[in-house]
């Protein structure tokens, strides 16, 4: 189905109630990247950026965001570690980023005439820990690009939309305060690096899946014709069951959410370090093309 599963690494480890989105204490600052080159995608992009300002969302200059984003090498990527993702924000200076792209595509179909689709990528990141909080895909259609892209601008026009963007910053400030918070009362414990894929170490077996299943394509990404990496972040038990599952390389579109599907669906040989049981984290890799 497009996809293949791949152990890159392993790790050895020693041994609410949700929140109501609100306001945050200070003002958030939030950066909107270019969404492409096209017209379509300059209007989406500057359109977002005007909407979402406000007395509680700061939006950085537009100039400087687009000069410290070609500073780190950032060509318009939607599929990043959380590793780049993080670099990327703290080089705008940034608590939350927007990054996307939008077009007016010419359509056919063997089902009705020749139409136009205009279409915005939209992806809400995290600055402070890489991660892909929230992603939409608004897509209209009409018989003319003019009309269509018309269409688009008129939907991310609407209060409700920058509303719904908004809401979601906040709700995510919220979040990872509190998880913040409760990682430094769980005093997380520090984690020991053990050797990659094809390494092999003395008195150390690596956890092998007693089945490897395969993550579905789903629709979302079959109508945004997506493909991208999921890499996907394992914590396994002394008895190779699944303790922890984190996604560590984001491709939206509904992929991530198939890869860790996926995963919890998974039972592992426990990892032994001469001969005993331990706990372990195993990176996966899961490659997603869409089916010819």
């Amino acid at each position: 189905m497009g996809w293949f599963a791949l152990a890159l690494g392993i790790i050895a480890v020693h041994d609410s109630q949700a929140a109501q989105p609100q306001s945050p204490e200070r003002r958030l600052n939030v950066a909107v990247l270019d969404f492409g080159a096209s017209q379509t995608a300059r209007l989406a992009a500057e359109l977002i950026a005007a909407r979402l300002a406000s007395s509680q969302i700061a939006i950085v200059d537009r100039d400087l965001t687009r000069s410290a984003a070609r500073g780190t090498g950032y060509q318009g990527s939607l599929n990043l570690s959380v590793s780049e993702a993080r670099n990327l924000g703290a080089a705008i200076g940034c608590d939350f980023y927007i990054i996307g792209d939008a077009q007016t595509l010419r359509r056919s179909s063997s089902v009705q005439p020749e139409y136009f689709e205009s279409y915005a990528s939209i992806f809400l990141v995290s600055a402070r820990t890489g991660r892909l909080i929230s992603w939409q895909r608004p897509s209209l259609q009409a018989a003319t690009a003019a009309a269509a892209e018309k269409k688009l601008l008129d939907d991310l026009r609407k209060e409700e939309i920058s509303q719904k963007y908004a809401s979601i910053l906040f709700q995510a400030t919220i979040d990872e305060r509190h998880e913040r918070e409760l990682a430094v009362e769980l005093n997380t414990p520090v984690i020991e690096e053990a050797p990659g894929e094809n390494v092999e170490v003395k008195g150390l077996r690596t956890p092998r899946p007693y089945r490897r299943f395969k993550p579905p394509y789903p629709d979302s990404a079959a109508v945004a014709d997506a493909a991208g990496i999921v890499d996907v972040v394992v914590d396994l038990d002394r008895e190779g069951e699944v303790n922890k599952i984190a996604v560590a390389r984001w491709a939206g579109f509904g992929l991530d959410e198939a890869a860790l599907n996926t995963v919890r669906k998974m039972h592992f040989s426990p990892a032994l370090r001469d001969g005993v049981p331990i706990p372990i984290r195993v990176l996966l890799r899961y490659n997603f093309r869409r089916p010819e």
